[in-house]
């Protein structure tokens, strides 16, 4: 009977977590938004153990998730519970009017496996492709909730460079196998001890890693509650999607994990990010709006309010870029704190993924801690190369997706300690940084007030700079 009692009980949760309103969130918007609605999952549930699931951080779970999964589409849709235990797993794919519901002492963690993560399709293998630990494809109304954690068991996949790790650190990564570049500056997750290779050399396969949790083309997610963790590369990656809650996840990974960015929205629209914490080795709560004529037919990140969140270990606590050519607009973030971070607001784009910006409102932001720049402005930003053309001097020819930050507005930040308080680069000859104001805000510093080149034109009214020493 006492069985029967606790699991209507989490039962009920799910619904009620399936259902709850956010409106409250918008209170006190200082310009019109539209809000998110509530994702609705049917009312009835099963465990994974009642298909075969065994969390005995040993057995692989992958079919009985299949089975759990079908099962549930045949019932119209509903919740998959997950008890407490490990649970070693292969791919997960969510069908619509599904959510996954964790217990608190469940972890789904990522099979060490890695050819059970190579796409297949029409029964054949597909040469450098990946799936996610748990993903969403084209689908409406579905969740992940609970208290448990994802765990993407990303130190199968990642490298580490040399420069980012103690002599202790360096010696563990050795210890498992792989193997390091000529230069010895950089380990690959390849050759692994007691551990299949997917490809054919470290690089190809290092650039086969995939998110942890992906969701694409989706419409109505929620994603609540749950921890996720350790992932091969993006953490929480939600493309091209509408109708979009994320709210009290926290996303960790160790602070030199290469590509770890924790929560990546993609040309997704209608967006709530709220209550979430963040320690990542990447961007924190990053914005993109994908490069060149693909990230204009998917247009831009619209009618997001992003509030409430902690980001500690990051490259930028909120970010907008690098690839930003479907454009932002209309985006809020206030309410925040960032702790620790190398940059505080962090807006970067380069010319062949830039597109521009419209409604951009930052307030009440609070900063500790910050390595870099508390706020920065950077349109050279390089990480790949994309085609376009330079004149005999360099200077940029073709300027189609120049970067193009403008209708700006950042008030009230608060940053104790920063090496530069505000610093902008901009493109000789284009305007790429304009209509940016900066007001009400106050910058403890250690090593410059402003970094703002003659390409660059911001208003900075009403703020305090003063210098540590």
């Amino acid at each position: 009977m006492k069985k029967i009692v606790l699991f209507s009980i989490l039962l009920l949760a799910s619904v009620l977590a399936g259902a709850q309103d956010y409106s409250s969130c918008y209170d006190g918007l200082e310009v019109p938004m539209k809000q998110v609605s509530p994702v609705q999952i049917a009312d009835y549930s099963v465990s994974l153990t009642d298909f075969g699931g065994l969390g005995d951080g040993i057995t692989l779970n992958t079919e009985a998730f299949q089975k759990a999964i079908s099962a549930l589409r045949k019932q119209g849709g509903g919740w998959l519970y997950v008890p407490a235990g490990v649970y070693m797993t292969g791919p997960i794919s969510l069908k619509s009017g599904i959510g996954l519901r964790l217990d608190r002492n469940a972890i789904i963690m990522a099979t060490e496996d890695k050819a059970a993560f190579v796409k297949v399709e029409d029964g054949k293998p597909v040469s450098g492709r990946v799936r996610p630990l748990i993903s969403a494809s084209k689908c409406e109304n579905v969740a992940i909730t609970g208290e448990g954690i994802i765990d993407g068991n990303g130190a199968q996949w990642r490298p580490v460079k040399r420069s980012k790790t103690s002599d202790a650190e360096w010696s563990e990564f050795n210890y498992m196998g792989g193997k390091v570049n000529e230069d010895g500056s950089l380990w690959y997750a390849y050759d692994l001890k007691g551990r299949e290779n997917i490809a054919d050399d470290p690089e190809k396969q290092e650039s086969m890693r995939a998110d942890a949790v992906q969701f694409n083309d989706c419409q109505n997610v929620l994603v609540e509650g749950v921890t996720i963790q350790n992932s091969p590369r993006f953490h929480l990656h939600p493309t091209r999607c509408e109708n979009l809650i994320i709210d009290e996840v926290t996303v960790r990974c160790p602070w030199n994990a290469q590509n770890g960015d924790a929560i990546d929205l993609s040309n997704c629209r209608v967006c709530l990010v709220t209550r979430c914490t963040v320690d990542a080795g990447d961007d924190g709560i990053c914005m993109k709006g994908g490069t060149g004529p693909s990230g204009v037919k998917y247009g831009p990140c619209e009618d997001i309010l992003i509030q409430d969140n902690t980001v500690f270990h990051a490259h930028g606590g909120f970010v907008i870029g690098s690839d930003v050519s479907g454009g932002m607009k209309n985006i809020v973030v206030r309410r925040c704190r960032f702790s620790g971070t190398d940059v505080g607001l962090r807006f970067k784009s380069g010319i062949g993924r830039g597109g521009p910006t419209e409604g951009i409102r930052i307030s009440d932001i609070v900063m500790t801690d910050i390595k870099d720049e508390a706020i920065i402005f950077e349109c050279t930003y390089i990480d790949k190369k994309y085609n376009y053309k330079e004149s005999d001097s360099g200077k940029p020819v073709a300027v189609e997706f120049a970067p193009d930050f403008k209708d700006i507005k950042i008030s009230r930040v608060v940053c104790h300690n920063a090496k530069t308080a505000i610093r902008s680069v901009g493109v000789e000859g284009l305007r790429c940084v304009s209509d940016i104001s900066i007001e009400d805000s106050s910058f403890y510093y250690t090593k410059a007030d402003f970094d703002i080149d003659t390409f660059s034109s911001l208003d900075i009214s009403g703020c305090s700079f003063i210098r540590a020493w």
